[in-house]
């Protein structure tokens, strides 16, 4: 049954599509490798809850440890967006780590590892044309541990939201309510006659004031 379970501890077939390493130069790279690509984190987790799940895997009794933790952020916010590296001093524990954390929960979330090439400057941040990572770009699920909706998914929904509120301030959007009668000329009421005081009406018809026509 060797042949049908998928060993562990090796790395996946991904490789960086801004190296310029060939194929073969990449494989032997990451049978060197002590630094691990760690993905699907929220972005919440923090250094010190990846510290302590990857240290697991160290031997410093040996030598060994975590040498240092390079959180992924947000090119633009520059904030966590979800993925790190965790760089080990020996490449045996970078390959007991893919073997025993990879697959586990980290904040209830399973994290994804894999063997890397090792970080170099500007790699920490996301690639999406928002900032994160692309796959948050052109994600369509509401995912509370990453931001919420995906990047386009929710430009689609502001701009939903906007056409709406724009309908709802714009002109004969509302029932004028009257309007039309405001905007039209008001007609003066006709002039009336004097009204008699109470004093005339209940004087009597003798004593009243005769006009003369």
């Amino acid at each position: 049954m060797a042949h049908v379970v998928q060993p562990l501890d090796q790395p996946s077939s991904y490789k960086d599509s801004q190296s310029k390493k060939s194929r073969q130069e990449h494989e032997d790279a990451l049978s060197r490798s002590s630094t691990l690509y760690v993905g699907n984190l929220s972005f919440y987790t923090t250094e010190e809850q990846i510290y302590e799940l990857f240290s697991k895997c160290s031997t410093p009794e040996e030598g060994g440890g975590v040498r240092r933790i390079i959180m992924g952020l947000d090119n633009v916010q520059k904030t966590p967006c979800g993925f790190c590296f965790v760089e080990y001093y020996t490449h045996s524990e970078a390959v007991a780590a893919l073997r025993y954390v990879s697959g586990t929960k980290l904040d209830e979330r399973v994290v994804r590892c894999d063997l890397d090439l090792g970080y170099s400057e500007g790699r920490q941040y996301g690639r999406g044309k928002s900032g994160g990572q692309v796959r948050d770009e052109h994600r369509q699920d509401y995912d509370a541990g990453r931001g919420g909706w995906g990047a386009q998914a929710q430009l689609r929904r502001e701009e939903v939201e906007a056409r709406y509120a724009d309908a709802e301030r714009g002109p004969g959007a509302v029932a004028g309510g009257g309007g039309e009668w405001k905007s039209q000329e008001t007609v003066p009421a006709p002039a009336r006659k004097r009204a008699r005081s109470e004093e005339e009406d209940d004087a009597p018809a003798a004593n009243r004031t005769k006009i003369e026509p």
